[in-house]
């Protein structure tokens, strides 16, 4: 099949670009062109949040499907419903899980649990893309599929708050800052597993009109996660935990991501994406991820780098809730 992607050298896109060149697919890339292209693959340089930009770069062409991993807002989704309307068999979207309803009432999670999160404005851009999407298979038939990806992480991604500053800090046996009481559940997703499921819905007719997640099947808590992490760099780390809160009032980036996703127990039904691929299962345990990331960021120190207003964040955070 011919596929365009847009974006496709990200943490989730590169392992879905790689894949869908291994299983034969015609693959074309579409971003600003900064990143050398994967062997096999063709580029377009555009820029995903300009829509002329996108027109200019595809011309008059059709694809068997388009996948965008470059939509953050309803606006850009209005111009991928006039821009590729007619021109391609089906529209992927990837959305999120953190666009369902915050607090959850009831568990686990399914494609037809409510959207709602009055606390992220990212996921409320989702939601109201969703929405538009939606809306247009409906009344045209728009050939979209709504994927929704929850925490999906590769090497270069640590799922911890505060990254390599928080890896230095377990490495250096100062104590790290885990959100709430460490237990609420979480799920954890590797791109790789996430990619085997994603190019099995391309082309698949029982995908089109539907929104899917892809999530595994292992729950962890965060403190496990925080310790697996540790483990992985051969260290036990020492925990303090902070409400999601307090640490939103102290440094204010992670303060939406935490109330409005990580601070909720999460556990996925994958019914869904299993019947729509057969044989898919996510194989990865975070285990091996966790040992993934440790090598990767040890094999170059210039990776290593520490965010020191983070860490002094951390460590007033410790000094009062320690």
């Amino acid at each position: 099949m011919r596929i365009l992607i847009i974006g496709g050298t990200g943490n989730i896109s590169s392992y879905v670009t790689t894949l869908a060149v291994e299983r034969g697919h015609d693959v074309t890339l579409l971003n600003r062109g900064n990143r050398e292209l994967p062997v096999g693959v063709r580029g377009l340089v555009g820029d995903a949040g300009d829509a002329d930009s996108i027109a200019s770069a595809i011309g008059d062409e059709t694809f068997d499907v388009v996948a965008n991993f470059r939509s953050f807002s309803p606006q850009q989704v209005t111009d991928d419903i006039r821009i590729f309307g007619g021109r391609t068999g089906q529209y992927i979207y990837i959305s999120s899980a953190s666009a369902y309803q915050k607090p959850i009432a009831q568990l686990p999670i399914v494609e037809s649990t409510p959207l709602r999160n009055p606390f992220w404005q990212y996921s409320r851009d989702k939601i109201a893309s969703e929405d538009l999407l939606v809306a247009a298979y409906r009344d045209s038939g728009f050939p979209m599929t709504i994927v929704r990806p929850s925490h999906t992480y590769g090497p270069a991604l640590i799922p911890l708050e505060g990254a390599w500053t928080t890896l230095q800090r377990m490495i250096d046996g100062r104590p790290v800052v885990v959100h709430g009481d460490g237990t609420s559940w979480w799920t954890l997703t590797h791109s790789r597993d996430f990619a085997r499921a994603f190019v099995g819905l391309f082309g698949n007719p029982h995908a089109i009109g539907q929104a899917v997640h892809i999530t595994s099947d292992e729950s962890l808590t965060w403190d496990e996660i925080a310790r697996l992490m540790g483990r992985a760099l051969g260290v036990e780390p020492e925990i303090v935990h902070v409400t999601s809160e307090a640490i939103g009032r102290e440094i204010p980036s992670m303060g939406p991501g935490l109330v409005g996703d990580k601070a909720h127990s999460v556990l996925f039904d994958n019914t869904r994406i299993k019947q729509l691929v057969p044989g898919w299962v996510a194989t990865t345990p975070f285990a091996d991820g966790a040992r993934e990331i440790a090598e990767w960021y040890r094999a170059d120190p210039s990776r290593q780098k520490v965010d020191q207003e983070l860490d002094a964040a951390f460590d007033r955070l410790v000094a009062t809730h320690g």
